[in-house]
């Protein structure tokens, strides 16, 4: 295992962007994987200024992208024998562009819902997160065991995710705002005190602790009083153009070769590294 994270971390240090992926294969035809993220999503993806730790450019940008997504992304494409090109876009867009074809794929911390299987296709996860709840250190909610804990609280996520559309209504008598349109503007609404908390994945939640060191994370897995959610709902997949098995068997094949642990260990590099965490 080891082994294979060192050769992981190595080629977000080293890979250059390839040429010729292998022979349509793959279900790539002109031989670059195009990538959507939001390149605002820390620690799944990011937007910075240059291209430490092995950052990839933006497409029509001076920007760079990097995090957990682009780690994948840059394993995928060495695999695969492409060219990789980071395309940033607004949460709402991604499925779209996958589906008119602007993309090849998102790699965008997306969970693999029945809403957006009928959409697209996924490939296997890339990662299982759990949900958890972050609050302020000093706040009414601090010291909440369980979403019943929860009750009475003003609270938001981001739009059109399952925390919002699945877990938020779970809370007794909660008062949701809308929907953020991304996860910095959720974090926002909380380090601010428009709500008293919000709802989101353990990495996002963790990447959040680290750069906001007054938030507190509140995890209920495992208890009876957690978030009632499917496997489907924390299981993070690659969604592909639907249709397209050749490309989510290909993808499927490379991620094969990294086990849960290997996914969390990228994970942790990828939060350690996340700008405001320096």
């Amino acid at each position: 295992m080891k082994r294979v994270i060192a050769m992981l971390l190595a080629l977000t240090m080293t890979l250059p962007l390839l040429t010729a992926c292998g022979s349509g294969s793959s279900g790539i035809e002109d031989g670059v994987l195009t990538v959507a993220m939001e390149c605002a999503y820390a620690p799944y993806n990011w937007t910075q200024s240059d291209d430490s730790n092995g950052a990839v450019p933006i497409k029509d940008s001076t920007d760079y992208a990097f995090g957990y997504d682009v780690m994948i992304a840059k394993f995928i494409a060495e695999k695969l024998d492409c060219e990789l090109e980071i395309v940033k876009s607004d949460w709402e867009s991604i499925i779209p562009a996958i589906q008119s074809g602007t993309v090849d794929v998102g790699i965008c911390g997306q969970s693999i819902t029945a809403e957006r299987l009928e959409m697209v296709d996924f490939t296997d996860p890339y990662y299982y997160a759990t949900i958890v709840t972050l609050v302020k250190e000093d706040g009414a909610y601090a010291n909440a065991a369980s979403v019943a804990d929860l009750a009475g609280g003003t609270c938001t996520s981001q739009l059109n995710t399952i925390w919002y559309n699945n877990c938020l209504p779970q809370i007794p008598d909660a008062n949701i705002l809308p929907g953020q349109e991304s996860a910095p503007a959720m974090i926002v609404a909380l380090t601010s005190g428009r709500v008293d908390y919000i709802v989101t994945d353990q990495p996002t939640g963790l990447a959040a602790v680290a750069a906001n060191p007054g938030l507190k994370l509140l995890d209920f897995t495992g208890t009876e009083g957690a978030f009632e959610v499917s496997e489907e709902d924390v299981n993070i997949g690659i969604s592909v153009k639907k249709g397209n098995s050749t490309l989510v068997e290909a993808i499927n094949g490379v991620l094969a070769e990294l086990t849960e642990e290997d996914f969390t260990n990228m994970m942790n590099e990828a939060i350690s590294v996340q700008p405001l965490s320096e």
